[in-house]
């Protein structure tokens, strides 16, 4: 047995070598636009306009409810966690892209925003009461049951 080992000893060597110095690829998910950056750097402000900024990255992925000129795109990758986080996912990029356009559909301003950036966003704090997250479907149909069943009683 031994001899087996001193026969293929340099072969193991040799693949050992070679092994160490392979870099393994990264498992990454991707999200969105990808490599948002670098397009983002093809449009010129007051130059570029939306059909401009759809032949580069496609429809919008979020209108502004409010001002119909404003889109984002955006932009996230996920990939495996080291040792330590025990093979979660981490965000390795999270970024933002929004687009402003006047009334002409002209582009007059763009904004990146990246994982830092987003972090530093401050949320309000005050909640929202809904009276109708209180009751849940099932209660609030067995009490209108309820009702016209009273209802017929008179």
């Amino acid at each position: 047995m031994f001899s087996f080992f001193k026969d293929h000893f340099i072969k193991i060597i040799i693949l050992c070598i070679i092994l160490s110095g392979c870099k393994l690829q990264e498992p990454l998910k991707t999200h969105g636009i990808i490599y948002l950056e670098n397009r983002a750097n093809k449009l010129t402000i007051n130059k570029s306009n939306k059909n401009d900024v759809i032949k580069i990255f496609g429809q919008p992925q979020i209108k502004d409810d409010t001002n119909i000129d404003t889109w984002i795109y955006l932009e996230r990758i996920l990939t495996k966690g080291k040792y330590h986080k025990l093979g979660k996912h981490i965000v390795k990029q999270n970024n933002i892209l929004i687009l402003d356009f006047n009334k002409y559909g002209i582009l007059k301003n763009k904004k990146i925003l990246n994982k830092e950036d987003i972090n530093q966003i401050k949320f309000s704090k005050r909640n929202t009461e809904n009276e109708l997250s209180q009751k849940n479907f099932i209660r609030s149909f067995l009490e209108s049951i309820r009702q016209k069943m009273y209802i017929n009683r008179k």
